[in-house]
C-alpha cells in the first residue's frame, strides 16, 4: 500500500489475515461446488493426470460392455436354437417309434399250405400235428409217422443238400444233413439273423423275414467251389409244404401317414436353426463372432473368438422319409423298410449327441463371457474409485473448513475494528 496513508501495524496484520482467509474461503467454496480438490493440473499435476488416465481406461471398458452384452445375447440365442432343435429331434424320435410299433405287419412271410404233420399222423402217434412235423427227418423216402416211426418228409438227398435264404444282398446257406429233422432246419433258420421259422398247430411251416427286404428261399445242391446253388423247386415245395419261394414285405398305412409328419418336423428343425440369430449374427448358421475384453489392440488385446456351427437336418445326418419298402441311399429312409427305420433311429440318437456337444460348447463360452462381463464391471469400479481418491475432496472436511473460515473471517473483522479504535480516540481529541 503506497497510497501515502499510514496504517498501524495491527491494522496491516489484520488486513493480511482477512485476505488469507478470503483466499482460503474461495478455495473451499470451489471444492464444495465441484466436489473435487484437484480440478486441473495446476492444483496437483501428478494426481490430476493419473486420475485422467484411470478415468479414460474406465470409459474405454464401459464402451466394451456393450459388445460383451451383445455377445452374451448372441450366444444365448444360439443356445435357445439348439434347445428347440433338440426338442424337435425328440419329436422325430417319437414318430419313428410309432413307425416301428407295427413292424410285424411289414415283414415278408412264406406260409406252407401242405401240412408236414397230418391229422392222420397225429392220431397214429398220439401227438399234436406240430410235434409230428418237427420230429420228421428231412431226407429220404417219404414215410408217414406212426407209433414206431418219426416219419420222413421225403426230400431227395441227390438233389438237395442246402437250404438257402436271401434277403436284400444277404445270403445264408444252411446245410441239410442225412439225419437232420424239420426241427433242426427251423432252429438253423432262426440262427440266420435274416429270417425266423416256426411250425404252427396245423403242422405247416412258416418262414418270416426279420427285415423288410424281399425274402427268397431255395433248396438244392451247393457247388463247394463256386458257391452257386442248383435249385430244385420240386424239392423245395416238399420241404416247405408248398410255400411260395419269395415274398415281399407288406405296406403299412400307418407308416405312410407318418411320412409327412416326420418330413415337416425336419423342415421345422431347419427353420428354428435359421431363426436363432441375434443382431445379424447366427452361430448356428456358421457365423463367427469376436468379443473384445480389454481396450488394447493387436497381440495385447484380450478377446474370445467363436466360430459357429452350420447346423441343419442334413448336417445332423437326418434325411427325408420316402414311402417305400426299398432301403434308401445316403441319409434318406424308406418308411416301409425296417432296416431303414433302425437307421433313422440311430441317426436321431447321433443327432441328439451332436446337439448336446454344441450346447456344451455354447454354455462354456457363455460362462466365459459372463465372467468377463462381471470382471469388467468390477474393474471399472476399481478404476473410478482410484481416480476419485486422487482428485475428490473430503466433503465432510470441506464443510467443517467452511464453518471455521466463516468464524475466522468474523473474528478478523472484529480484530480489525479493535485495531482502529486507537485512531478513533485521536479523532475525538481533534474535535
Amino acid at each position: 500500500m503506497s497510497s501515502g496513508i499510514t496504517l498501524s501495524a495491527a491494522t496491516r496484520q489484520n488486513l493480511l489475515s482477512l485476505q488469507e482467509t478470503a483466499d482460503m474461503a474461495a478455495t473451499n467454496q470451489g471444492r464444495l461446488a465441484t466436489g473435487k480438490k484437484v480440478n486441473s493440473a495446476l492444483d496437483n499435476p501428478v494426481n490430476y493426470f493419473t486420475a485422467v488416465g484411470l478415468t479414460d481406461r474406465s470409459t474405454a471398458l464401459s464402451g466394451l460392455l456393450d459388445g460383451i452384452s451383445n455377445g452374451i445375447q448372441t450366444i444365448q440365442a444360439a443356445s435357445k436354437g439348439v434347445d428347440a432343435a433338440s426338442s424337435i429331434v425328440k419329436q422325430m424320435q417319437s414318430v419313428v417309434t410309432q413307425m416301428q410299433s407295427n413292424a410285424a405287419t411289414n415283414l415278408p412271410k412264406l406260409q406252407g399250405t401242405a401240412a408236414l404233420g397230418t391229422a392222420a399222423e397225429a392220431t397214429a402217434t398220439g401227438k399234436s400235428r406240430h410235434d409230428v412235423a418237427v420230429s420228421k427227418k428231412i431226407v429220404g423216402a417219404t414215410t408217414p409217422a406212426d407209433a414206431t416211426t418219426a416219419g420222413i418228409v421225403g426230400v431227395d438227398a441227390t438233389k438237395v443238400d442246402t437250404f438257402q435264404l436271401k434277403a436284400g444282398t444277404t445270403v445264408t446257406n444252411i446245410a441239410i444233413g442225412a439225419n437232420d429233422t424239420v426241427n433242426d432246419l427251423v432252429n438253423n433258420i432262426n440262427k440266420s439273423g435274416i429270417a425266423t421259422a416256426a411250425v404252427d398247430s396245423l403242422g405247416q411251416i412258416q418262414i418270416t423275414g426279420t427285415g423288410s427286404d424281399t425274402l427268397t428261399v431255395s433248396a438244392g445242391l451247393l457247388d463247394g467251389t463256386t458257391g452257386a446253388l442248383t435249385a430244385d423247386a420240386t424239392e423245395l415245395a416238399k420241404l416247405t409244404g408248398g410255400a411260395t419261394a419269395s415274398a415281399a414285405g407288406g405296406t403299412s398305412a400307418q407308416r405312410s401317414a407318418l411320412v409327412d409328419q416326420f418330413n415337416n418336423l425336419r423342415t421345422q428343425l431347419d427353420q428354428a436353426v435359421k431363426d436363432a440369430g441375434f443382431n445379424g449374427t447366427n452361430l448356428l448358421n456358421g457365423d463367427s463372432m469376436s468379443i473384445a475384453f480389454n481396450e488394447k489392440t493387436g497381440s495385447a488385446q484380450s478377446k474370445l473368438q467363436m466360430q459357429g456351427n452350420a447346423l441343419s437336418s442334413s448336417s445332423l445326418g437326418l434325411g427325408t422319409f420316402v414311402d417305400s419298402s426299398t432301403a434308401q441311399a445316403g441319409a434318406n429312409f424308406g418308411v416301409q423298410n425296417n432296416s431303414d427305420l433302425t437307421k433313422a433311429s440311430d441317426a436321431l440318437t447321433n443327432a441328439l449327441a451332436s446337439l448336446k456337444s454344441v450346447s456344451s460348447t455354447l454354455g462354456s463360452n457363455l460362462s466365459t463371457v459372463q465372467n468377463r462381463q462381471t470382471f469388467t464391471k468390477e474393474m471399472m469400479n476399481v478404476l473410478d474409485t482410484g481416480a476419485a481418491n486422487l482428485v475428490n475432496a473430503d466433503m465432510n472436511a470441506e464443510a467443517a473448513n467452511s464453518q471455521a473460515l466463516t468464524t475466522r473471517q468474523s473474528l478478523g473483522i472484529s480484530a480489525l475494528s479493535l485495531a482502529n479504535q486507537a485512531n478513533q480516540g485521536i479523532l475525538q481529541l481533534l474535535r
